[in-house]
């Protein structure tokens, strides 16, 4: 299984007379171009991602979207992924999924970037991830605490330079 860790684009400022539940702010109109530029630079190195499982919160849900876009993904929805969520249902849904999946899981920080310490190392050691930055895991067997090997990280700006010049749209 190669899982691609996949933090939510840029999103607007939070501001509690916008958005009274922070759950709803979405990504920044610069924030959905850098994330589809980001995942165009993705898709050059990883073009067998076919599910996009994201966070049920707007700005990670988004993001989905444009990855699902670009790589031509099915997306699905698992709570474990919004903040304070769970790396143990997080780790039994990955368990779930056949073993040959690529799959990318879109979330939030802290907690992603400590799920993704979760599966490379056995502890919630972050592995810090910028928005719309991404890493990718890979498991020999079924996924596990400290069973993954982390095979590359990149920052948002490194993909979005694999994306080259090109309009999302």
């Amino acid at each position: 299984m190669r899982v691609i860790i996949f933090r939510h684009g840029p999103a607007g400022e939070r501001d509690a007379d916008q958005w009274p539940d922070d759950a709803l702010r979405p990504l920044s109109p610069r924030g959905e171009e850098r994330t589809y530029a980001a995942a165009r630079g993705l898709a050059r190195i990883e073009a067998d991602l076919k599910l996009i499982v994201t966070s049920p919160l707007t700005r990670a849900a988004q993001t989905a979207r444009v990855l699902s876009e670009i790589h031509d993904a099915k997306v699905e929805t698992l709570d474990a992924l919004r903040p304070m969520g769970s790396y143990r249902k997080a780790i039994e849904y990955l368990v779930s999924r056949p073993s040959d999946d690529t799959l990318a899981l879109v979330g939030h920080e802290p907690d992603l970037g400590r799920l993704a310490g979760m599966l490379v190392f056995g502890a919630p050691v972050a592995i810090p991830l910028k928005k719309a930055g991404a890493c990718a895991i890979e498991f020999d067997a079924e996924p596990k605490s400290g069973g993954g090997r982390l095979c590359w990280m990149m920052p948002p700006k490194f993909l979005r330079k694999l994306a080259g010049k090109k309009d999302h749209v």
